[in-house]
């Protein structure tokens, strides 16, 4: 086979309120032949986190409860994800959003709907 693929020790966590968009992630991401864990929402995630060691969280930013915004300033909070990547996958594309974004800790920010192919090559960078 053909391109990169990330090691199997790979875990990504998925953080999304929407089963359908979980799904189009992980099975956008199956090529890249990580393990993936899926949250409903950020306090599961956060739950997770608790749990298991990730090399890349990707969360949307509109979900019922703790935004992905302020998910991520949490996960930021947390002595072990200090430097592990966040990428914000989600419909915002304004600059302010953005920006509170960056400020909360995400690392990289991609707009749906997304590419499959587009999302591999952001994975690929992060967890390079």
């Amino acid at each position: 086979m053909l391109g990169y693929t990330l090691s199997m020790n790979n875990s990504i966590l998925i953080v999304d309120d929407c089963h359908s968009m979980r799904s189009a992630v992980k099975t956008a991401l199956r090529r890249l032949e990580v393990t993936v864990v899926e949250a409903e929402d950020a306090s599961s995630a956060l739950s997770c986190i608790d749990e298991q060691a990730f090399d890349l969280i990707i969360s949307d930013v509109h979900m019922p409860g703790m935004d992905g915004i302020e998910f991520a300033e949490q996960v930021r909070g947390r002595t072990d994800y200090k430097s592990t990547p966040i990428c914000m996958l989600t419909i915002d594309s304004d600059a302010e959003t953005m920006l509170r974004g960056k400020t909360a800790g995400a690392t990289a920010w991609l707009v749906k709907p997304f590419r499959p192919e587009a999302l591999r090559e952001v994975v690929k960078k992060l967890v390079a």
